[in-house]
């Protein structure tokens, strides 16, 4: 049978960036951000190859890929001392989708993986936070419901809403654990309202899960995406299953999202967004507000200067402008995704020059970085906003001072 599964971690990967079409994007970053000796939480990917598998089986995991699941699951037990499952110290991991081009937001993510009424117990007990516990389990439910089962996400979200406006507190970090204790077995009456039942099973969430998660590809948006794209139908995607970190442990954690110089004018500067005690969700979910990237200096200088030299290493590894995304978990720095970043076309072609002039890239390089498209654009008229605005018609050449026509019917004027 073909191998199915990848590992990463321990400072030690099976896959790098030359295997893209085999892990997709992200998981072939990840493994070649851990052989760079990147901290990155660890895990493995399952191949596009398993992806082909489920479409050739109607859309159901393939025989065997569950058994190589696990044994790559007992690996990640062992580097982290976690059991998944465990009601003492329990392992709770994210699954991701990765196709071999970026294709952000098309597809599914589901964190927190691995809890239910037990673990839920034990992992307050094991972080002595039963806050963060339940605000896990909480967050869990919603993504489960909501992508493995398709129990719509507003359900969930008129839930939180009502228990943000009971507690008298305008964000979700506001509510107390109670609250949270309170909003889960509301979501639950949502599975039971939509005729779903949650599954306290682990393997049995996991399972669902990288089915759903392989079944993204074909999703409303995410085939829209590939017709505008260009992107070939049959290319598929990997799915990355890699241990949880915590941006929404406290102070001292947090997420965010950053590029290596700046997208829309290409300027050489540090450029992104941080959001403390929170989970990467809430960076795109609108609910909170993110600040500049300058405030991670302020309020953990020694986790910027980290991230700083970990964007100098990647940019001068990749030699092109990246888009990063990170979480902080108790003052410690972990990378989650590296991937070239989107650009505007002016970005693009001030980039491609720069990186020359550094002797990042030589001058053929730089003149395939910038598309045609881009050059395009970049010539088209552009009106600036901030400018008086020009007098209407009627201003210019009211009927009174309308030239009169010449013997051949030209038009005389002095404009």
């Amino acid at each position: 049978m073909a191998k199915f599964v990848y590992f990463f971690g321990g400072g030690k990967a099976e896959g790098s960036s030359a295997l893209r079409p085999l892990l997709g994007g992200k998981g072939c970053e990840l493994a070649e951000m851990t052989n760079l000796g990147i901290r990155i939480p660890p895990g493995f990917t399952i191949t596009t190859e398993a992806w082909a598998e489920y479409v050739q089986q109607g859309r159901r995991v393939p025989p065997g890929l569950m058994e190589e699941v696990a044994s790559h699951l007992g690996r990640l037990e062992e580097l982290l001392g976690l059991g998944f499952g465990d009601p003492a110290k329990p392992l709770l991991v994210s699954v991701r989708s990765g196709a071999r081009v970026s294709m952000p937001g098309m597809m599914e993510t589901i964190l927190n993986l691995g809890l239910n009424d037990r673990t839920v117990e034990g992992l307050a007990r094991w972080t002595d936070n039963p806050r963060f516990a339940w605000d896990c389990y909480r967050r869990f439910l919603t993504m489960f419901g909501d992508v493995v089962l398709e129990i719509p996400r507003k359900a969930f979200e008129e839930a939180l809403s009502a228990a943000r406006e009971k507690a008298g507190v305008g964000t979700d970090g506001e509510l107390s654990a109670d609250a949270l204790k309170a909003l889960v077995a509301t979501y639950k009456g949502i599975y039971e309202g939509h005729g779903q039942r949650f599954p306290q099973e682990p393997k049995e969430q996991l399972t669902g899960a990288i089915g759903a998660v392989f079944g993204s590809w074909y999703s409303r948006k995410a085939e829209e995406y590939r017709r505008i794209h260009g992107i070939p139908n049959d290319w598929g995607t990997a799915v990355t299953v890699q241990a949880m970190v915590f941006g929404n442990l406290g102070e001292t954690s947090g997420t965010g999202v950053a590029f290596t110089r700046d997208p829309s004018t290409g300027e050489r500067r540090f450029f992104g967004e941080f959001l403390p005690n929170a989970q990467g969700e809430d960076v795109v979910a609108g609910i909170r507000t993110p600040q500049p990237i300058a405030a991670l200096q302020a309020r953990m200088p020694g986790v910027y200067e980290e991230l700083v030299d970990v964007y100098q290493t990647l940019e001068g590894h990749y030699r092109d402008m990246l888009d990063l995304e990170f979480t902080v978990q108790e003052g410690t720095l972990y990378l989650l995704q590296s991937r070239v970043g989107k650009r505007t076309a002016a970005a693009a072609v001030r980039i491609a020059v720069e990186m020359a002039a550094e002797g990042l890239i030589d001058r053929d390089e730089a003149l395939l970085r910038v598309d045609a498209n881009d050059v395009n654009r970049l010539l088209a008229s552009v009106f600036d906003g901030q400018a008086r605005r020009a007098p209407r018609w009627g201003t210019w050449c009211s009927p009174r001072k309308t030239p009169r026509r010449g013997p051949a019917g030209a038009r005389r004027s002095s404009w």
